[in-house]
């Protein structure tokens, strides 16, 4: 079960952040607006471009390296690329050694994670970019040393960005990468094709865009609020013989469906990749 939380953590932790990027920015951006106070917010950005940002939209003043302003943290986020992440580690180890550690880099396993930062209290997660806008879809992992308070620090953190759900094996993140991990591009790829159709059927483009966007929004309400199966739902649209069957049909006809399920095991078996790559 999916759940938000409506309200920032009670006893307000200092979080750092290990990257000050996107996804690092709006989990702050949700923290800030639950009521986390920015003086309770430390970052480290190497790039100067990002860490101006986090001071024009946040007030925050990141640091360009990890030190000794990291051992105030409880909690440490570490939204770092997956080919960096080692290095990051090896540099803020020695400050923050008696914190928690929340991983949103795709695919490092927290064998890894565990080994460069000598602690076992490590979750991972897998966000997507919705986040941004605060309606983000994440899942959750944690090792056994993580304790249920720790967990209910954690799942404050990321109901900032939108809604999240835990998944019992950290195999499943991979799944959890390919579906909606990357799933917003998946979607915004539907987008772009659904608008250049309508525009290639005499719509103009901002007609064409605003009724794509407006159909994935209100069909996911429609799937959110019912207790009924997408397949009951995509079949009450469409007659036999009518213009939704004629579509479906065609897709049918394409392997659109098969195409889809490889693509999304192609991204699963990447994440894969990942941990392999850049977790020894």
């Amino acid at each position: 079960m999916s759940q938000t939380a409506t309200s920032a953590s009670p006893d307000l932790p200092t979080i750092a952040f290990i990257g000050g990027g996107n996804m690092a920015s709006a989990i702050i951006g949700g923290l800030i607006r639950q009521g986390h106070p920015v003086s309770q917010i430390e970052v480290v950005e190497p790039w100067a471009d990002a860490r101006e940002a986090l001071r024009k939209n946040y007030g925050i003043e990141a640091q360009p390296e990890a030190g000794p302003a990291l051992q105030r943290a409880r909690i440490v986020v570490w939204a770092v690329k997956p080919q960096t992440f080692k290095v990051a580690a090896g540099e803020a180890k020695a400050h923050t050694a008696e914190a928690l550690h929340l991983s949103v880099a795709a695919g490092i396993r927290s064998d890894s994670i565990a080994q460069w930062l000598g602690t076992e209290r490590i979750v991972r997660t897998m966000p997507n970019t919705p986040a941004l806008v605060g309606k983000g879809m994440s899942a959750l992992y944690a090792r056994p040393a993580v304790t249920p308070a720790e967990r209910q620090s954690v799942e404050a953190i990321m109901a900032s960005t939108g809604e999240f759900l835990w998944v019992e094996t950290e195999k499943q993140l991979d799944a959890v990468t390919a579906l909606s991990g990357s799933g917003p591009a998946y979607v915004f790829y539907f987008l772009e094709a659904m608008t250049r159709a309508g525009t290639g059927m005499g719509l103009t483009e901002q007609q064409a865009h605003q009724l794509a966007v407006g159909t994935f929004v209100g069909a996911s309400e429609l799937a959110r609020r019912s207790d009924e199966a997408p397949a009951v739902l995509r079949q009450r649209v469409t007659s036999k013989g009518g213009t939704t069957y004629a579509a479906l049909q065609s897709m049918e006809a394409a392997g659109m469906a098969a195409s889809f399920e490889a693509a999304m095991r192609a991204a699963e078996h990447r994440a894969h990749e990942l941990g392999d790559e850049f977790g020894g």
